[in-house]
């Protein structure tokens, strides 16, 4: 360990913190020559009770208790500054209202939920504060208002500086799924040295080939061997295991593990016909007429996911929160003849296999697919770790 490296734990807040995937990655961050975590969490909030009771689950002991986890709004959370203190604050405010898919709204009041993040910040005054979002957050109007806030001497977050905001791929940070998502880093200004903190660097590559040898990077990392060789080609079920839990008082179907996921659907024959028309890499198009539809015949263009049959030796595409639906995306196993599980779909989002989930599949898939992927946010740890403490 280097010699100026500190060991003391950084405590982190978690604000939208879904099922835990921004936590998960912190608290999987060891520095070099230590086996023990560094990043503690002392506070979450997440209003959708299912994603918070799988976020209590996991994180609550740590966390002091459930009294740590608020399980509302964020309008309606005070935090006090002197029970909670932490050095980092990170969060993903909804997205919705402009992301690429489906209708955008700018009008949509998630947008302005940035601004509760910022009255959080403001009232424990972290020494840097990380927000994650979709890669069109970038050329929103709300990214312009929180440079703003950043930047004007009566700013909301006048106290603070941006010094990082640019797209990262989660496959370039050894994830096997090429996830865009923007990380956006601030800092106090009263703590210069700060100023200078970089993004850490990939450590794997497209094309590793292309790039300077003994440049330490890998190839992407490809799904098939990373995940589908490790999961039941069959699935057995279409349902979850039996079994409730109440980790916030509320009771939910759970606690199930990572492993439990791995469940099918019960498609009809046509569905059959179909994913088995499909080579791997394939999609809508590769469909002969009598096994497509009138509206997929008539859009030659458009959207080549639609479904779609993922690739054994490259990364997945994006995992949403409907990836158990083959229309959807590119969501079809890469060999066989059914769309990915619940399962697989958290192991490519780099959930272990001893996480514990709660809620109905619909709720857990949700949690899934909004989840930051655990292995980008482990290296956004490494980040704000040599920051604060190397």
């Amino acid at each position: 360990m280097n010699a100026t490296q500190r060991t003391d734990p950084i405590n982190i807040v978690d604000l939208f913190a879904g099922c835990g995937g921004f936590t998960q990655g912190f608290h999987e961050f060891r520095p070099n020559g230590s086996g023990s975590p560094v990043f503690r969490t002392v506070a979450a909030v997440e209003h959708d009770i299912a994603a918070a009771s799988t976020y209590a689950l996991n994180f609550a002991d740590e966390a002091g208790g459930v009294d740590h986890i608020h399980a509302k709004d964020i309008e309606d959370w005070e935090p006090d500054a002197h029970e909670i203190q932490a050095e980092v604050i990170l969060g993903g405010p909804p997205c919705q209202g402009f992301s690429g898919l489906g209708k955008e709204d700018k009008s949509d009041p998630r947008n302005k939920l940035w601004q509760e993040y910022a009255r959080v910040v403001n009232a424990i005054k972290p020494k840097i504060f990380v927000v994650e979002n979709v890669d069109r957050f970038l050329l929103s109007p709300e990214f312009a208002l929180l440079h703003e806030a950043t930047e004007k001497p009566d700013g909301m977050l006048r106290d603070y500086m941006l010094v990082q905001h640019s797209v990262l791929n989660s496959a370039d940070y050894g994830v096997p799924q090429a996830r865009r998502r923007v990380i956006v880093v601030a800092v106090r200004r009263d703590l210069k040295n700060l100023a200078g903190l970089e993004y850490p660097a990939p450590s794997h590559a497209k094309n590793a080939d292309d790039f300077i040898p003994g440049a330490g990077l890998d190839k992407w990392v490809s799904v098939g061997p990373a995940v589908f060789s490790h999961t039941p080609a069959e699935t057995l079920t279409t349902e979850l295991p039996e079994g409730t839990c109440e980790p916030l008082k509320i009771t939910l179907p759970g606690a199930f593990l990572t492993t439990d996921l791995h469940f099918g659907r019960n498609p009809t024959d046509l569905s059959k016909k179909r994913y088995r028309a499909i080579p791997e890499g394939g999609n809508r198009h590769n469909l002969p007429p009598e096994l497509s539809t009138e509206r997929w015949l008539a859009h030659t263009s458009g959207s080549h996911d639609v479904m779609g049959r993922m690739y054994w030796d490259r990364p997945s595409v994006t995992i949403r929160t409907e990836f158990y639906k083959p229309e959807k995306g590119r969501y079809l196993h890469p060999r066989e003849h059914r769309p990915i599980t619940h399962y697989e779909a958290a192991l490519i989002q780099g959930f272990p296999s001893t996480f514990k989930w709660s809620g109905s599949k619909i709720q857990i898939g949700r949690q899934i697919g909004n989840a930051v992927p655990v292995g980008l946010a482990k290296a956004v740890a490494g980040m704000v770790y040599r920051a604060l403490r190397d």
